[in-house]
């Protein structure tokens, strides 16, 4: 099963981002109280967990959200995911719009950890439908056509 681990947010852009259990998703918007929400189709990034535990792997200790991430997705491989794939997660709708980053030159994650997996693993998606989302929350990919309301 495929399901969310961690749910992060920061108030700044460019920052680790701090766990919380739930968050409320706004429609064209992205995460509540998020520094990367907004009317841009970078709103909600993901990352997936088989990336994270890559690079714990290799000796660093990393919490979730050290990489500006906002979602922590097991059992999906992100980065290999078609733009306009749909991710749904309970009642909230997702829509793939990029997959990787160009990295800010030597941005405060890289300094704080090391390197960073999201330019290359991470994936930003748009809110189609809003709702609220809680860790452990199963998480699937749909065709649009068969979007559960």
């Amino acid at each position: 099963m495929t399901k969310i681990l961690a749910i992060c947010i920061s108030e700044k852009k460019g920052t680790l981002k701090n766990e919380v259990s739930k968050a409320t998703f706004i429609e064209d918007f992205g995460i509540e109280n998020d520094a990367h929400a907004g009317k841009w189709h970078r709103q909600v990034s993901l990352l997936g967990f088989e990336k994270i535990d890559d690079f714990r792997k290799k000796g660093a200790t990393v919490d979730f959200g050290a990489f500006g991430e906002n979602l922590v997705v097991e059992g999906i491989e992100l980065n290999k995911l078609p733009i306009g794939q749909i991710i749904q997660v309970g009642e909230v709708i997702l829509e793939v719009t990029q997959i990787g980053k160009e990295c800010h030159d030597r941005c405060a994650i890289y300094y704080q950890v090391g390197d960073c997996i999201m330019p290359k693993n991470g994936i930003f998606t748009k809110v189609i439908k809003g709702g609220e989302v809680s860790v452990g929350q199963e998480c699937k990919l749909v065709d649009m056509g068969l979007v559960e309301n």
